[in-house]
Parts: C-alpha cells; structure tokens; sequence
C-alpha cells in the first residue's frame, strides 16, 4: 500500500482553518483521491471526515546567488488535502509537546 498522507502542513493560514472552521490541511500523494485521503485520515488520527478538497499546487522557479554564480532550479509541484472534520471533532499534531 503506498503512502497517501505525507504529513500535514501547518503555516499561520492553517491554523486559522483549524480553529475557525475545523478543517486540517495535509500533504498528499499526487495519485491519491479523495476517497483514499479520507479514509487515510479517519484511520490515522480516529475521527470523522466530513469532506475532503485537494489542490495540486504548480511548481515554483526559484533562483539563489552562490559563489559561482546564480544557481537556478525548480521547486516540484505538489497536492494537498483540505480536511472537514465533523461538528465538535479536531486533530491535535502536538500532543506531548
């Protein structure tokens, strides 16, 4: 069985998401669907899933100055995962922390 959840992704804008409306946002396998990705999530975490959106995010040219020179290069697209969880359920990543 291949990996379908990568790790989740945790920036200021998610966890805005996860406060206001309960959604969790995750990094996924570019050929998961959102049948997979949910059943991944309930699996992993044991909650319930509401309904699952994914982006798959382009590429990103990105350049960076070194001794020899302007190094140039390309930064791979990827797919996340926005995650509704249902009414009074949430996910906490940093449990013992």
């Amino acid at each position: 069985m291949k990996e379908i959840l990568i790790k989740p992704i945790i920036s200021e804008k998610t966890e805005i998401l996860s406060e206001a409306n309960t959604q969790y946002t995750f990094l996924v396998a570019k050929k998961s669907n959102k049948i997979e990705i949910k059943k991944a999530v309930e699996k992993m975490y044991n909650v319930t899933v509401d309904s699952v959106n994914t982006a798959i995010m382009p590429g990103k040219r990105k350049s960076r100055n070194t001794r020899g020179g302007v190094t140039k290069g390309m930064k791979p697209a990827y797919k996340k995962a926005i995650v509704k969880l249902s009414a009074g359920e949430e996910i906490d990543f940093f449990g013992d922390i």
